[in-house]
């Protein structure tokens, strides 16, 4: 069993992906080529965003918003502790500090309650610029935008949505990435919109934002690409890996109902006792990952790999705990519900070409 079938996925696609790629071929314009502005059309008509910007990567997606934004030396941005290093990593490139919040219990998502704590902790320490939020929508699931952005917007700050785990999930009829002032995504092959490499893309509704950041994506060149107007970095999209996801996005509808499914069949199937992230009334997920948290999970993830069933923890340590942050002064017990669900938590495999058997067996293996 996989973790992640993209075999299954490319056998449906295999002749449309092999006329695509041949088409780059032909045209030889291997980096932004005319699939790029046609992806990034379907994009931001798909999300309902005036703009979507593609890149290298999923990472670099979130440092373009952060360049665009200023954020440097002296600044600070709040984020959470349980994701993926990417996230705090590039925060802490600019020259920013990242600040940490805690998660909610059921969400595993960034709280909204705590962030407005540390909003007023860091103005009051009146050391570090408090300049922005960075939400991650984890394991697919958008965060808590409703909550979040008046917040946000009362203090000044701008929100920059890391939805690199949720491209067209779903909170309250608005897609992700769409909910924040700038949205970003990933298409890294793992993700449930991915490419067969690294892309990511940034999203907004800011012509002045959308502009600085198509800019930044190429050496912050201007109207003249020979007169650079400020410092960006080379993230641009390859032409091929656009060709691929605009095939794949084809199927994508299709592959988000098929996810619920699976999604569903998880759910009705595990034993109640465990624990699995909370679907909130409005919310829709492209389940990037189906989590699952339960006590002597070392020795259910040993059951699986017995029974050759693979399953990833998500993730082993919150970042505050990690040694790049140690600079930070954080220490275990700052954010304990991050801390508890890193101890207890781990991930089956999830894809929309799971059969009903093969829940059934991951399901049967769990419960011993």
């Amino acid at each position: 069993m996989q973790f992640i079938d993209l075999k299954e996925q490319q056998r449906r696609i295999r002749l449309e992906l092999d006329v695509a790629i041949a088409r780059v071929l032909d045209h030889g314009r291997y980096v932004m080529g005319p699939e790029v502005a046609e992806l990034e059309d379907q994009l931001a008509a798909i999300v309902g965003s005036r703009h979507c910007i593609s890149c290298s990567s999923g990472t670099d997606a979130l440092l373009l918003g952060l360049m665009a934004y200023g954020v440097g030396p002296g600044d600070a941005v709040i984020t959470t502790p349980f994701t993926f290093f990417a996230t705090a990593e590039m925060i802490a490139l600019t020259g920013a500090t990242p600040i940490f919040v805690d998660i909610d219990l059921d969400t595993y998502n960034i709280d909204p309650a705590k962030i407005e704590e540390v909003i007023h902790s860091v103005k009051a320490e009146g050391v570090l610029n408090l300049k922005g939020i960075i939400p991650v929508d984890l394991f697919g699931l958008p965060a808590d935008y409703e909550k979040i952005m008046p917040l946000a917007e009362a203090h000044g700050l701008f929100v920059l949505q890391d939805a690199a785990q949720a491209f067209g999930a779903e909170a309250f009829g608005k897609k992700c990435p769409a909910h924040g002032h700038i949205g970003t995504t990933s298409f890294f092959p793992a993700k449930p919109l991915g490419c067969y490499g690294d892309g990511g893309a940034v999203f907004t509704d800011d012509d002045g934002m959308a502009e600085i950041i198509k800019s930044l994506r190429v050496h912050g060149e201007g109207v003249d690409k020979y007169n650079n107007v400020r410092i960006g970095i080379n993230g641009r999209l390859d032409s091929i890996q656009a060709a691929v996801l605009l095939e794949k996005l084809k199927l994508y509808p299709e592959e988000i109902e098929l996810r619920q499914q699976v999604a569903s069949q998880y759910a009705e199937q595990l034993d109640s006792t465990l624990k699995l992230q909370a679907m909130p009334v409005g919310y829709k997920s492209v389940w990037a990952q189906f989590c699952i948290q339960a006590d002597g999970r070392d020795e259910i993830m040993a059951r699986l790999k017995q029974a050759d069933i693979p399953s990833v923890i998500y993730y082993v340590k919150p970042m505050h705990l990690l040694d790049a942050f140690a600079g930070l002064g954080y220490r275990e017990g700052d954010f304990p519900v991050a801390e508890a669900a890193s101890k207890r938590i781990f991930a089956v495999p999830m894809h929309p070409y799971l059969t009903s058997e093969d829940v059934g067996h991951v399901c049967g293996v769990i419960g011993g």
